[in-house]
Order: C-alpha cells, then sequence, then structure tokens
C-alpha cells in the first residue's frame, strides 16, 4: 500500500529537524561536516532506540526520493565553460586524478578485504565530492550476493566518515605543503580543488592561502562534481548487470526446481533504465547552468544551492538510520586505511599532474 502524506511527517520532520541543526554547527564550527554529523545523529537514534515506528516511512523517502532531488539540484552549481577557463592541463589533471583514485581504491579495498559497497563509495567520495558523491552514488548500489540489505547504509556511513575525516586533516596540511612547495596561485588552486575532498572543505583550504587559490580550487572541485553523473551512471549499469546476472541465476534454479516438481515454469521480467533518470536531471541542471548561468537570477541558484545541500543532508540522516552500529565498528582499521590510501593517491596523483601540466 502507498503511503499517505501524514504516514510521511513524522520521518521527514524528523530528517529536516536533523538536517538544519547540522548545517547551523556546521556555520559555527566549519569543520565538522554537515553531512557527517547528520549521519551520526541518524545511527545514534537507531540504535539507541529513539526512532518511532510512525517515522519510518518519511525515513525512507529522504533516503531516496529526497536524496535524488537532491543530486538533480546539485548540477545548478556547475559551469562546464568555468572549468574549461582553467586550461585543458587542468581538466587533464582533473580527469587522472579521479580516475585513478576511484580505481586505486577499488583496488587497495580488495587487498584489505572490505566489502564491494564500502569499495565503491569511499572510492566514489574520495574521487568526486565526499559525502555528496557517496549519497548519489548509493542511490544505485545494491547489496552483494547474500549480503544484508542494509549493507549499503553502513557502507555509506564508513566512507562519509572517513573522507570526512582525511578532508579535514588536508584543511589543516594542504596550506602548509603549498607553502613549502611555493606554488603559485593557480596550479596551487587546481591541487587544492583536484585533492581535497568536500567542497567545504576546498574552500576552508584555499581560503587560508589567498583569493586567486580560492578561486581556482573551487572550479577545479567543481569540474570533479561535474564528474559525478558519468560515474553514477556507469556504477548504475555494472550494478545492474550484476543484479541480472543474479536474479538470471536465480530464476535458472528456481525453474530447474519447478520442471523436477511438474510445476508451471513462470518467466518473470524486469527492465531496469540503463542510466537513473535522476542522473539525466543532474546533466539537465548543469547544461540549464552553463547555457543559461548568466540569466538566470542569483536568488534562484542560491537557492537550488541551500535546498541542494538541505535534501542531502536529510538523506544522510536516512542513511544513519539505517546502521547497525555493532556491525559498522567491525570495518574498523581497514575502513580508515582505505581512506588513507584513497586520500594519499588523490594528493599524490593531483600534484604530479598540476607540477606536469598547470603553468
Amino acid at each position: 500500500m502507498k503511503n499517505r502524506p501524514t504516514d510521511l511527517l513524522p520521518g521527514l520532520a524528523l530528517c529536516g529537524a536533523v538536517a538544519i541543526a547540522s548545517i547551523l554547527i556546521n556555520r559555527q564550527v566549519p569543520l565538522l561536516s554537515s553531512m557527517l554529523l547528520a549521519v551520526l545523529t541518524g545511527l545514534v537514534l537507531r540504535n539507541i532506540g529513539l526512532i518511532p515506528g510512525s517515522a519510518e516511512a518519511g525515513i525512507a523517502l529522504s533516503g531516496r526520493t529526497l536524496l535524488r532531488l537532491g543530486v538533480v539540484l546539485l548540477g545548478l552549481r556547475l559551469s562546464i565553460s568555468a572549468v574549461l577557463a582553467l586550461g585543458w592541463g587542468a581538466v587533464a589533471v582533473i580527469v587522472m586524478t579521479v580516475t585513478t583514485v576511484f580505481l586505486g581504491t577499488l583496488g587497495l579495498g580488495r587487498l584489505l578485504g572490505l566489502g564491494r559497497a564500502t569499495c565503491l563509495l569511499t572510492a566514489t567520495g574520495t574521487a568526486i565530492c565526499g559525502a555528496a558523491a557517496v549519497a548519489g552514488v548509493s542511490a544505485v548500489v545494491r547489496p552483494g550476493p547474500g549480503a544484508r540489505q542494509d549493507e549499503v547504509e553502513e557502507a555509506a556511513a564508513t566512507a562519509v566518515a572517513t573522507v570526512t575525516l582525511y578532508g579535514t586533516l588536508a584543511v589543516l596540511l594542504m596550506p602548509l605543503a603549498v607553502g613549502a612547495l611555493g606554488l603559485p596561485a593557480v596550479p596551487a588552486g587546481v591541487w587544492v580543488g583536484a585533492s581535497v575532498h568536500e567542497v567545504g572543505q576546498v574552500t576552508a583550504t584555499a581560503g587560508v592561502i589567498g583569493g586567486e587559490v580560492l578561486d581556482a580550487a573551487v572550479v577545479a572541485k567543481l569540474g570533479r562534481v561535474a564528474l559525478l553523473a558519468p560515474l553514477v551512471a556507469l556504477v548504475g549499469v555494472a550494478e545492474g548487470r550484476r543484479a541480472r546476472r543474479e536474479q538470471q541465476h536465480s530464476i535458472e534454479r528456481s525453474e530447474v526446481s519447478a520442471v523436477l516438481a511438474g510445476a508451471p515454469v513462470p518467466h518473470p521480467s524486469r527492465v531496469t533504465p540503463v542510466v537513473p533518470l535522476f542522473v539525466l536531471g543532474f546533466l539537465a541542471a548543469v547544461a540549464l547552468r552553463s547555457v543559461a548561468g548568466g540569466i538566470l537570477p542569483s536568488w534562484l541558484l542560491a537557492g537550488a544551492e541551500t535546498t541542494s545541500g538541505l535534501l542531502l543532508t536529510m538523506a544522510m540522516c536516512s542513511m544513519g538510520a539505517g546502521v547497525n552500529l555493532r556491525r559498522l565498528a567491525s570495518a574498523g582499521l581497514p575502513a580508515l586505511g582505505l581512506g588513507a590510501g584513497a586520500t594519499a593517491i588523490a594528493v599524490l596523483v593531483s600534484l604530479a599532474g598540476v607540477l606536469m601540466t598547470v603553468g
């Protein structure tokens, strides 16, 4: 049965209150990520039994529909022309860093014996834009064969925690590294934008160094965010194919059992979109900002940015509410090691690219 609007209100109110409180705390203490605060709050509320049954429907809606809408609105922050204005060298650094970090993190995660979902989401958060990217890709990641249904929520919480931790360390250490290397403003900005995880962390890091560095860093960071859509699409296609293979194997086993029992053989079919619709919406928003950015009113863009942040933070509360704390703790040191390795890849690969291509 479909939920009535009144059934959704308690959960939406809970996630909304947590999101607003997290955002307000983040404004006072920028080093505290609002999305991480929302994940942790949802996790604590779930594990101490303070989430009422009446809130479950609204919490589920926040983790699905509101998450996708937040990703779509995120596209209005991006202007392709602004990214290209940095030069093809910077674009090459961004693409090379994202690709290397994503693939390298997946490989490192396998060596550490971590689950597929944890590897995928940590790789995405490190390569693209921290918690927002984790939220976007979590919408298309499915539990592995024989895995629990809440595996993805726990993997998302782990990924958000690690990318926030190491992104915060970058805020403290990157300005010192830029000064030690004596990088000019634009190369320094591209390095910061291509390696630091969260948009807010990039702003904080580059702002310490200087205004010209900040401009280049934010544009480079948004260039990474632009790659969220193709990455979500690729992960969605891969996950869809894996799910269809598993479904086909299950169907074949059930058909064999039905034949042996002399029962009718069903032939279920399910068609899933190759590219999730919210990814197409994200691309449409990017195209709108790129083509009509000069005429879109500032209040509209500011409102879209605020709304996107609110919706994604509400989705993070929902994800936290799906986490079993005891099982999450079992990830422990391997998850921290994966985050550290992924961050090191991002910093070193982007630095090498900047030194070779950005003047």
